[in-house]
């Protein structure tokens, strides 16, 4: 009788151990704070995070300049993905990051984009044409992609010109939603937005050339209370792998 049981409890130890190698242990969440330009991007990203780990990534979306006040004022967040390199530094000098987890994710390109066909040129000539009356950027103080923007306009020797047709948007994704909605005509927003796979979705675009403003590079960082967490640590490391890798090209960012 002993021997006849012996065999069952030997195959459940069997499916119990394959079971603790196939599924991830200690499944978790990992709050991440996300520049606006990398939310559709994060979304696909975060699905497969899930499906592949078994941790669960819960994103906000914002400004770069807000999110880090917010965080330095004690916001719960556990992994910060910015839209440039220089906050995700400053919050590692201050301690308010894990020294060393700092990594870059993706370098964004810069894009003048109408939601009209046709409206704007590939080499963005309509911009010396003037013949608009909004031009949205967004906030060169707390967004990278408006000062980017700011920059391209002072390159073209522009900036003063169409000073007065500015529309400040807080973040890009609300400049993409004065364009989209036609509230602005053209505007300065993230290539993310309005291509998948390398083609423009609609409207018409020209796709601003690395050389008219700086490398727009977008690093994240995890953060002093997820020190401990194993979903942040996991988090980073599917950042820097193939598959998220691929879904950032696919969007038009740089890696």
């Amino acid at each position: 009788m002993i021997a006849m049981l012996r065999r069952p409890v030997v195959y459940v130890l069997l499916v119990l151990a394959l079971l603790a190698f196939v599924l991830p242990a200690q499944a978790g969440e990992v709050r991440v704070a996300v520049a606006s330009n990398f939310a559709a991007p994060m979304q696909q990203i975060a699905a497969a995070f899930e499906r592949d780990t078994g941790h669960r990534a819960l994103l906000a979306f914002g400004a770069t300049g807000k999110f880090y006040a917010q965080i330095r004022n004690g916001a719960p967040f556990d992994v910060f993905l910015a839209a440039d390199a220089k906050a995700p530094a400053k919050l590692e000098e201050e301690g308010l990051a894990v020294r060393g987890s700092r990594f870059t994710y993706g370098i964004g390109r810069l894009v003048l984009w109408s939601a009209q066909p046709g409206f704007v040129d590939a080499h963005g000539d309509v911009l010396k044409r003037g013949n608009f009356r909004h031009l949205a950027i967004a906030s060169p103080k707390t967004a990278p992609y408006g000062a980017a923007a700011l920059e391209v306009l002072n390159r073209l020797g522009l900036a003063d010109v169409l000073r007065e047709k500015l529309v400040t948007g807080e973040n890009i994704a609300q400049t993409y939603q004065f364009v989209a909605s036609g509230n602005a005509e053209l505007g300065f927003v993230a290539l993310s937005q309005v291509s998948a796979g390398g083609t423009i979705g609609r409207g018409s675009a020209w796709v601003v050339p690395r050389q008219f403003h700086s490398p727009i590079r977008q690093d994240g960082v995890i953060l002093a209370r997820a020190r401990d967490n194993p979903a942040a640590r996991a988090l980073r490391d599917y950042l820097a792998g193939d598959e998220a890798a691929a879904i950032v090209r696919a969007y038009g960012y740089d890696r």
